[in-house]
């Protein structure tokens, strides 16, 4: 049990990735991580799961189940599932949350989505990946598969904030058998989505797009207007597309009482996500929070303008990103028009070749 407290706290591989580790253990106290810990090497202990537990995915798992319930964000889920893509010559199936299931039907990797335990029954696999040895993944592990060998995405590594994407790729490579060199993985480390099924969009032939609403307020820029006004202006020929959910309409009717609608287009709380991913999928340059639609914007390799605020930029891109993010310690707000003015001017040289007035 002591000897494998250290794993808590150390990157199950040799790589190095952002992590705010030092951050979190001097905020949460040293006996609070222990009896953390010391319950979830007991509830392992106690359904007798320690047997099963295996170091590597193997030539002979051919069947494999991997089981996503841990962190059930969908930007958490996208960037955690990245690394799936090393596996394309396995048979994949995804139990994951219920929210989060619709964004891999029709996966290139994964065969079969599931999102009810219930489904799974009578199902035969060779390995189960475990996103976590948290107690609720564990439970549902032994509940459905008690006798059935396993490996973990993050094992008992928990509390830190971390890289998720690099995390999921060096991670899984590391299981693997280290089959691609540590530089490599950075060039290709991203989230991926299918939306080859999603209807055609009628839309302009060459537009970017901006994010608007959000859920927390840090991360909801409020200043949008500003920052269309001034492209506008600059780029007399641009055409804006403005995305985003339910809780962007306000924002975007906002937007659109100002501006007109043959340069401005409204598509927030119109289109289902992946309808939206679409959307985003062909544009020039995503702007927007961290968020939801920012990971869908790094799954077509998108050019980025995000905004971060509290979370460094560094922890949830990378180098196979092309972004040119702004940010600040506390708020989205106080980043200024100008800074996020001039990323917008550095992406669109590399864009577009239509030339500024």
């Amino acid at each position: 049990m002591i000897r494998r407290y250290k794993e808590t706290y150390t990157l199950p591989f040799k790589e190095d990735i952002p992590c705010y580790l030092d951050a979190y253990q001097s905020r949460i106290k040293r006996p609070s991580r222990i009896i953390k810990y010391i319950k979830r090497y007991l509830y392992m202990f106690l359904k007798r799961e320690f047997r099963n537990e295996k170091g590597k995915i193997s030539d002979s798992h051919k069947s494999i189940l991997w089981i996503n319930k841990s962190a059930p964000s969908l930007g958490d889920s996208l960037m955690d599932l990245s690394s799936r893509v090393l596996m394309a010559s396995k048979d994949i199936d995804l139990l994951t949350d219920k929210k989060n299931a619709f964004i891999y039907n029709n996966d290139k990797i994964f065969k079969n989505t599931f999102y009810e335990a219930r489904n799974l029954k009578g199902k035969v696999y060779d390995l189960i990946i475990l996103d976590s040895y948290s107690t609720r993944t564990i439970n549902l592990k032994n509940k459905l598969f008690p006798n059935t060998h396993f490996v973990s995405l993050f094992g008992f590594f928990n509390g830190p904030e971390v890289n998720r994407a690099l995390f999921s790729f060096y991670r899984l490579n590391n299981l693997l058998g280290q089959k691609i060199p540590s530089s490599e993985i950075r060039q290709i480390a991203r989230p991926s989505m299918d939306i080859s099924q999603v209807k055609y969009i009628k839309l302009p032939n060459e537009y970017i797009t901006i994010a608007v609403g959000g859920e927390w307020k840090y991360r909801t820029y409020k200043n949008w207007p500003e920052v269309v006004g001034i492209i506008i202006r600059k780029y007399k020929d641009i055409k804006i597309v403005i995305v985003g959910s339910e809780n962007g309409i306000a924002y975007a009717k906002s937007i659109m009482s100002i501006f007109p609608e043959g340069q401005v287009f409204d598509c927030v709380g119109k289109f289902s996500f992946k309808e939206t991913a679409k959307i985003i999928s062909k544009s020039k340059i995503f702007m927007g929070c961290d968020g939801g639609l920012m990971h869908v914007a790094n799954c077509f390799k998108r050019l980025l303008v995000p905004l971060f605020a509290r979370l460094d930029p560094k922890m949830q891109l990378t180098e196979s990103m092309l972004a040119f993010p702004v940010y600040d310690q506390n708020d989205v707000n106080n980043i200024s028009i100008d800074a996020i003015i001039e990323s917008f001017d550095n992406a669109f040289k590399l864009s577009y070749k239509y030339h500024q007035v």
